[in-house]
């Protein structure tokens, strides 16, 4: 591992001078806490602004960021193409074989050559296979294709979800949340809607509203139903059928079913959900790189999936605690169309939130594109960190500038300077400006670890993600897939009354989920319910959480009649059950022990007993953080939260040298800064000539580390071997030099003594290999309340061919 990987900064490149036309050793290290204030990255086509983008990304998952990437030209699923062992037989299958051809070259020794570009890069810029490696062992990443099954198909129109309560309770989000949904549904009809002034708009949204507010999920049979009949009468003042008449609304309905009915339209109902947590990390809590491909969609598709997608990233962002540190990357490669100046597309408000809200959150946005002139910059002058490439025309240097001179926020802007900067690009060079830093410095980029084959056609993405796709669409399966409970054992035929049972013996019904169609009937077969509340406290471990437990299981017509081990957890609330069954319902037969009021008492003592042994609650507890889990995490979720617990650790003491060091380094370099223009000035010599010879620190971490514009510009040694040939004119440049040499010296310690001190900085922290240790904790009999351990009636439904199914749960 490299020191600056335990730094938690991204490498990015080094540093480049416009005037010598070359690069320098200084190491350019990104501080990762800052893209929590957010970056974008501007440059024309060739000037490489997809390597950027994916080093960016590379380097975020070596320090276990999740990554979303939206990806609208087929680019970033080169991220996957990670090949340790720089084998040619790896490249083999992603070389252009018609690249090949024009060189001369068979596919084998295309590979080849491919296979020894890639380890010379890489070795030029100070890396080697095992930085593959590590990336490919860091992060779970896939390629996700809305709308095909090329990659892994995700389910956008399968259901319009109700945002969290946290969302709701917003009313600005709240507002924003349905009428992008809304705009985005219309979008895919090619209907322009203005949510002021179209009726259409103006309906789905309270349809939408309507479900939304009960905490509704619409799935879209239900939606077309509701505009064929909203579940509302009027639409603010005026009727519902005076604002949008029956027919209008059929004709809107129709042709939203028409679409869905549309051949092949039917894969965005398939495939695993749109959640953004799913996203981020795997169900363990490891982070993951999700590429989601857009390439092969419609414009109108794009912007129905990204809307739909940030609605879900925004809800999800709400969810999380706040945080300084970097906890997640949305990462889009091309913003042209989605966050215009003027126009205001579905996506622009849900952007424009999340560049003002994401930072309390950990969220770090990276917005690239290639036309600079249709982007909001009002709204980009919440981004905090510009990467600028070659720019092709005078328009888009200028409104660059004007977008850099909005970010600085009043603080000094040197035009002029910038401009010139600009003037000066060529390929893969780019000008970093950093609100951090105390100044912009350009920089080349560095090799990248995945291998650049170009933008990924479907064909390709199918058979990288071959493995991945039966996997997940497995998951996805069994998550759509309810188990049907199998309608119970019953040792007699059922009766069309229910049995006399004696008047203190409490029945309930269980409610019907499916409702029975003509010549079916219900038949009511008896179980045993037992429901508790059951409060968990520890003092040690900081836990008071309670637990409402409803169980079911079988009678027996043993001695004993009931072993509350067998019964299973039943997904339905005490006051949902009916007292009454249903009218013509047929009963199945009742066991002779559950036909005593006394029956039940011995059971609702051992139930209760068997909550207290049984029903522990146990939590998870890392011994490196002292941290234990919430009484309802997941142990992937709890990992999720060691893992950025660990980077809010590493960022403080990150912090604590930066502070140690910065003082001392800068004392360092105002006295050499004086030396050397001393050395100037009696050599009679330009100050200004000298400049170009100030302290450097080349591939010293302490200086890259501590960020730029520290007047440094080319190499310390360099720069003194420099000033050791100039002609010495008298004894104060003797002395000068002495004093330069001296001042480089203590440099030298100081970079020796940070390098010990980040050595003593623990590696990077992998939550997947800790080891977690689980706690138990009971709750106490006298605390433990019952609510109800009596007969429940499950209800079957009895076909006339005779076959029968749950009708509950």
């Amino acid at each position: 591992m490299e020191d600056y990987e335990k730094l938690g900064a991204f490498y990015l490149g080094k540093s480049f001078d416009l005037k010598a036309n070359r690069s320098n050793d200084d190491l350019i290290l990104y501080d990762s806490k800052d893209l929590t204030t957010h970056a974008v990255i501007i440059g024309m086509t060739g000037s490489g602004k997809t390597g950027l983008g994916i080093s960016l990304i590379e380097e975020a998952a070596i320090d276990k960021i999740p990554v979303i990437a939206i990806d609208p030209k087929g680019d970033l699923g080169n991220c996957l193409l990670n090949f340790p062992e720089l084998a040619a037989d790896d490249f083999k299958p992603w070389v252009d074989p018609r690249e090949a051809a024009r060189k001369g070259m068979s596919a084998d020794d295309y590979a080849a050559d491919q296979a020894m570009t890639w380890e010379k890069g890489l070795a030029q810029w100070d890396q080697d296979k095992s930085r593959i490696k590590r990336l490919a062992d860091s992060v779970d990443m896939a390629i996700y294709t809305p709308g095909s099954n090329a990659g892994i198909p995700i389910s956008v129109l399968k259901s319009f979800d109700a945002p969290p309560a946290i969302v709701r309770e917003d009313s600005d989000l709240y507002r924003e949340r349905i009428q992008s949904t809304a705009t985005s549904i219309l979008a895919l009809l090619d209907i322009d809607a203005d949510p002021l002034t179209s009726r259409e708009h103006i309906l789905l949204s309270n349809i939408l509203k309507h479900a939304f507010d009960s905490d509704k999920n619409l799935d879209i049979a239900t939606l077309i139903t509701e505009i064929q009949n909203p579940p509302l009468e009027r639409i603010g003042v005026v009727d519902l059928d005076s604002f949008f008449p029956p027919k209008d609304r059929f004709a809107l309905a129709m042709r939203l079913n028409n679409l869905l009915a549309a051949p092949g339209f039917d894969v965005w109902m398939r495939g695993v959900s749109l959640s953004a947590e799913s996203l981020f990390h795997t169900t363990d809590g490891k982070p993951r790189l999700s590429v989601m491909s857009i390439a092969h969609l419609a414009d109108s598709e794009r912007m129905f999936f990204v809307t739909m997608l940030l609605n879900e990233i925004v809800s999800w962002m709400r969810r999380q605690p706040g945080t300084g540190s970097l906890r997640a990357i949305l990462y889009m490669d091309e913003i042209f169309g989605y966050m215009p100046p003027s126009a205001n597309p579905p996506t622009k408000m849900l952007f424009l939130t999340l560049l003002k809200q994401a930072r309390a959150y950990g969220l770090g946005l990276v917005l690239a594109t290639q036309n600079p002139v249709d982007l909001d910059y009002k709204g980009l002058s919440n981004t905090g960190t510009w990467f600028i490439g070659r720019l092709q025309t005078e328009r888009d240097k200028a409104r660059v500038m004007e977008g850099l001179e909005g970010a600085a926020a009043g603080g000094e802007f040197d035009r002029s300077r910038m401009e010139q900067i600009l003037a000066g690009l060529g390929k893969r060079r780019f000008l970093l400006h950093n609100v951090h830093d105390n100044a912009p410095v350009v920089f080349s980029t560095r090799w990248v670890l995945s291998y650049l084959a170009g933008p990924l056609t479907r064909d390709q993405i199918k058979m990288l993600m071959a493995d991945r796709k039966t996997i997940e669409e497995s998951a996805a399966a069994q998550d759509e897939t309810k188990p049907v409970k199998a309608p119970p054992a019953s040792s007699g035929s059922a009766s069309s009354k229910p049995p006399v049972l004696p008047p203190k013996l409490r029945q309930y019904f269980l409610p019907l989920t499916t409702s029975p169609e003509d010549g079916d009937t219900v038949v009511y077969y008896p179980k045993l319910i037992g429901a508790a509340t059951v409060p968990y406290q520890s003092a040690r471990y900081k836990i008071n959480s309670e637990r409402n437990i409803v169980c079911l299981t079988e009678f027996d017509d043993g001695p004993v009649g009931i072993d509350w081990s067998e019964s299973e957890p039943a997904e339905v609330a005490v006051t949902d059950l009916d007292k009454k069954g249903r009218d013509g319902a047929e009963y199945a037969p009742l066991p002779a022990l559950a036909s005593k009021a006394t029956s039940y008492t011995k059971w609702e003592r051992n139930f209760k007993r068997w909550v207290r042994t049984d029903c522990a609650l146990t939590v998870f507890y890392s011994p490196t953080y002292k941290l234990v889990s919430e009484p309802e995490e997941t142990e992937g979720a709890f990992r999720v939260r060691l893992q950025q617990a660990a980077h809010e650790v590493r960022d403080i003491n990150v912090g604590k040298l930066r502070t140690r060091y910065e003082s001392k380094l800068n004392t360092l370099e105002n006295r050499l800064q004086r030396a050397r223009q001393k050395v100037a000035t009696e050599s009679e010599q330009s100050s200004q000539s000298k400049l170009d010879t100030a302290v450097s620190f080349g591939t010293a971490i302490l200086g890259a580390f501590l960020g730029r514009g520290r007047s440094r510009t080319t190499g310390v040694g360099g720069a003194i071997k420099k000033a050791g040939r100039m002609q010495k004119q008298s004894a104060d440049v003797e002395r000068a030099e002495a004093i330069a040499k001296s001042v480089q010296e203590d440099i030298d310690a100081l970079n020796l003594s940070f390098d010990e001190d980040v050595a003593k900085l623990e590696e990077t922290f992998d939550a997947q290999n800790e080891s977690l240790e689980e706690r138990v904790i009971r709750a106490k009999s006298t605390d433990i309340q019952i609510q109800v351990v009596s007969l429940a009636w499950a209800p079957v439904i009895r076909s006339s061919d005779g076959s029968s199914v749950s009708a509950w749960g």
